[in-house]
This record gives C-alpha cells, structure tokens and sequence, in this order.
C-alpha cells in the first residue's frame, strides 16, 4: 500500500476480496498482494463530487458524506482497516447493508467500538488510527508501517528465526521467483515464512471439520429426537385408540341394558 501510494494513486477498492496471497517457488515466504485495479486513479484527479465508489462496508466516511471533501489516498488506509478488523473478527465494524444506513450512522458516532476479540492494545492503537473518521487525522501508509506494532521492543521480539533468516538472505542474494527485491523483503517484521500459512491453514481446516462433526452430530441428535417423540406419539396413540373401543355410545348403553332386563 505504501509502494502504491507513494506513486500518488489511489485504489479505491481495498478489501479482503482483493488482496491475494503469492508465494514464489523455492522463495519460503509468503506475499501480499493488491488486485483490481480497476477503480485506480491518480490522487489529484478526483473530483469527490464524481467518485462515488468503492464496496460499502469498506468505504470511508469521507465518500459516503453528502457533500464531500477532497478525496484522498487515506480512504485506502480506512478499507485496509476494514480488512484487518474483518480478517481478525470475521465480522465488519458495522453491520449494515444500505447506503443511507451506513450515511446515517457515521453521523451519529466518531469512531468503531473495540471488538472483544483484539485484545492486543498496540493493535488496537494502530487500528484506531487506520479507522479514524476525520481523514486528515488518519494516519498515513508510511506512517503506519512505523507504528509501534511494527517497531517496539515487543514486536522486534516476536520475530521468529526463520522471518530473520529470509531477512538477512535477502540482504545478500537474489530472492527465487522474484525479479526486483525490495527493502521490504529484507525487514524481517514485515516477512511471513510460507510454512506459517501453511499451518494457518492445516489449522483452519481442522477447525471446519470439526465444526461439520459438530453440526453432524447435532442433526443426529434432532433426528433421533424426532424418532423418540414420533414413537411416544405413536403409542399414546395406540392407547388413545384401544381406549376408545371400551367407550361405547350413551345409546349402544342404553341397547345393551334393556336387552339385559328383556
């Protein structure tokens, strides 16, 4: 993001959908990578009165106004936002679907509730600057890569062997299947080791399956359920009807007592 920004374009369409994971032959690491561009445009070009566009829940509040401002490459950072909170969550920060519902609501409140589940407060920090609504207070790509998250002691410390091993090999040869290395390549916070994917994955895949036994065995519990409930309906049933022979008509009665006293 920062790479593309820095050429003083614009995406416009930042979200999980188009970012793409790449991992070059023989390389060991693992890349991000944007796509479509088909929304792209200079910075300086937009016209905010023309560039409506975007995916809604990534959109930022500055498109979304009535009468908006200058447009700028900070609506980027407010989707890569969205992007990261969706990746950690699985949920958006608002759970809308219209356009006017989304207008309406950055009306009424300044910034995103913190999710339960990042607990990490350096995170947090970083993500509250991502998703600030005022546009000339959010913080920059370049800036951002120099946030805390990335540079403290605990980050530096929360590299793994095999991230600085890529990081110092870049320093010193060429990189397989990459044909133009950059000083991100040799920043080993910024490298993820293929393997790490690959255990993310084996790792989600086991989860799913376990969430299909899951839900496989409670269908079986419904069914089984069913069952028990049919047969108990069945039964009172078929006491309801050998009842029902014993309980003879008022008239049948009457019949059957006077041909006894005849």
């Amino acid at each position: 993001m920062q790479i593309f920004h820095a050429a003083g374009l614009v995406h416009w369409d930042i979200k999980c959908d188009n970012i793409l994971l790449h991992c070059p032959p023989r390389s060991g690491r693992v890349y991000s990578k944007i796509s479509d561009f088909g929304l792209s445009n200079l910075e300086n070009t937009l016209d905010p009165l023309k560039y409506f566009r975007g995916t809604l829940p990534y959109m930022a509040p500055e498109i979304l106004n009535k009468s908006p401002e200058r447009i700028t490459q900070k609506v980027d950072i407010f989707s890569l936002g969205v992007t990261m909170i969706r990746l950690l969550t699985h949920k958006y920060p608002l759970n809308l679907i219209q356009t006017y519902e989304f207008r309406k609501k950055y009306q009424e409140i300044n910034r995103f509730d913190r999710p339960k589940e990042i607990q990490d407060d350096i995170l947090w920090d970083l993500l509250s600057q991502m998703l600030e609504f005022n546009a000339d207070k959010r913080i920059s790509a370049s800036d951002a890569l120099q946030h805390p998250y990335f540079t403290s002691p605990e980050a530096l410390a929360d590299i793994s062997p095999e991230q600085q091993k890529l990081a110092d090999e870049a320093k010193i040869q060429e990189i397989p299947g990459i044909q133009n290395k950059s000083i991100f390549d040799e920043d080993p916070t910024l490298v993820v080791p293929e393997h790490e994917i690959q255990q993310f994955f084996e790792e989600e895949i086991l989860n799913n399956q376990r969430i299909q036994i899951t839900q496989s065995e409670s269908v079986v519990e419904i069914q089984e359920s069913i069952y028990v409930n049919n047969d108990e309906d069945t039964k009172e049933g078929k006491q309801e009807e050998i009842k029902q022979p014993q309980e003879l008509p008022d008239i049948i009665k009457t019949r059957q007592k006077n041909n006894f006293v005849s």
